[in-house]
């Protein structure tokens, strides 16, 4: 029988079996994929654009709550973003088995702690606010370093019953700022509340709603820094924008280990701190089980505890330089869902960005020169977009129980106390006022105590709260 056409002559060599291209590319996991500068690059500016307001914004509201002047303002947004680019870059390349997810995840001081932090500074006296703030966000990593190796375990206390409640009131509590800034930010000046002011916070306001509206992908995304940048344009020739203090500020400097004092431990303040820490927890948790989804790679127990031992460091350390509590950024999750470029390399050189601008605190200094009402108009929609998601996780919740809506009304109303009647707390000791002072850790704290009556306590409920979901 003749030989197949195939197989190869006597002696010759045998021909390579032929190489296919996508077998070659799927060989590489898209989450592990070094891309080519030019998909790499626009893809790491839009994870930067996404995140950049949201890291620059807990500094720029401290800041302001504690009387910093222009310098010490543009300390704390450099400090917020070179802590923010150490944590992303552990996150995102790690030290395999100790700490980061090795995922596209972004880590930075998140909104979550402002309003204890608020808190904090407005029961100390001034040389003590930023002390007792720092003192009390370091133990709040150490506690995130001792629980997260056991924190899966606490899920079931935190569904999105209870995480819905205290995201809701984390935008609720906040939006007195952003109005305080569209009136001048200053109660003191004559023009506070002016229609000067109020009409360069709406014009900004219009700014973003026309870009959001009209825009087109990246320019859509990025519509909260075009309307800053516009209104602060718009605010020149009125004489509302003030640039020459850009003289003052250093081009590139490190931040100063312990510029604002040594810490101090007061224990209403830890206590504080540690309630909002669970919280991110939560919240990184969630965020890497759907980052985990979308990049088709599974965020397990060792991946969970991995990412909230980055949080963990990078809370601990972050006060030596100015930092403040450190957790996930859900837009940046986002930004991964919509444009499906899901190398953790982009993220990486994300930031790598950040690290660099905050060795530049010229670069913070300009960001803390926008006029405050300008910060206002942006400020209604950055703060109203957490507020939403906040009922956007309550809808998940199993509502339709009457248990589960007495639970949510009564944890809401104790948060919005302080907010109704900032004196409610007058009369009890000071601990008690710094952690009911606050929505949040009032809210979180009422949500939590309610959630184990309803669901854990002595019986099992018919309907149960959900489980901690990803999405």
């Amino acid at each position: 029988m003749a030989q197949p056409a195939t197989e190869p002559a006597k002696g010759s060599c045998p021909t390579p079996p032929p190489v296919h291209t996508e077998d070659a590319v799927t060989s590489v996991h898209p989450v592990d994929e070094k891309l080519h500068p030019s998909r790499l690059v626009p893809a790491a500016l839009q994870h930067i654009a996404a995140m950049y307001a949201g890291v620059v914004t807990p500094p720029l509201i401290i800041g302001q709550a504690c009387g910093l002047d222009l310098e010490g303002r543009t300390r704390l947004i450099a400090a917020s973003l070179l802590i923010a680019g150490v944590a992303t870059l552990l996150q995102t390349l790690g030290v395999k088995g100790f700490v980061g997810n090795r995922l596209p995840f972004v880590n930075a001081a998140s909104s979550a702690g402002i309003a204890p932090i608020l808190a904090i500074v407005e029961t100390n006296a001034k040389g003590s606010q930023l002390p007792a703030v720092y003192g009390a966000v370091m133990v709040a990593g150490f506690f995130c370093l001792a629980v997260g190796p056991f924190f899966g375990r606490l899920l079931r206390f935190f569904p999105p019953l209870v995480t819905g409640v205290v995201i809701t009131l984390i935008g609720v509590t906040l939006m007195p700022v952003p109005v305080g800034w569209a009136q001048g930010g200053d109660k003191t000046a004559t023009d506070f509340g002016s229609m000067r002011n109020l009409a360069l916070a709406a014009f900004t306001l219009a700014v973003i709603l026309v870009i959001q509206r009209f825009g087109k992908g990246f320019v859509k995304q990025v519509a909260l820094l075009f309307g800053l940048l516009i209104g602060t344009l718009a605010a020149i020739p009125f004489g509302m924008a003030d640039f020459g203090a850009l003289d003052s500020a250093p081009v590139a400097a490190l931040p100063t280990p312990f510029a604002f004092g040594a810490p101090e431990f007061q224990p209403a303040a830890i206590l504080s701190l540690c309630i909002v820490m669970l919280v991110l927890m939560t919240e990184s948790s969630a965020g890497m089980l759907a980052l985990g989804e979308i990049c088709d790679r599974r965020a397990d127990a060792k991946v969970i505890t991995r990412g909230l031992r980055t949080d963990g460091l990078a809370t601990l350390v972050g006060p030596v330089f100015g930092g403040f509590p450190t957790s996930a950024f859900a837009q940046n999750v986002g930004v991964v869902s919509l444009t499906r470029v899901r190398s953790r390399y982009v993220v990486a050189v994300a930031g790598a960005t950040l690290l660099v601008l905050g060795a530049f605190p010229v670069l913070g200094a300009v960001v803390s020169l926008v006029p405050m009402p300008v910060l206002g108009g942006a400020g209604i929609v950055l703060f109203g977009s957490i507020a939403v998601s906040g009922i956007r996780t309550l809808s998940e919740a199993g509502l339709d129980d009457s248990s589960n809506i007495i639970l949510v009304a009564v944890a809401l109303g104790a948060g919005i106390i302080p907010l109704a009647a900032p004196t409610f707390y007058a009369e009890f000791p000071a601990w008690a006022q710094t952690v009911l002072g606050s929505g949040i850790s009032a809210g979180a704290i009422v949500a939590v105590a309610l959630n184990l009556f309803f669901h854990h306590l002595g019986t099992r409920s018919r309907h149960p709260a959900p489980a901690l979901k990803s999405s």
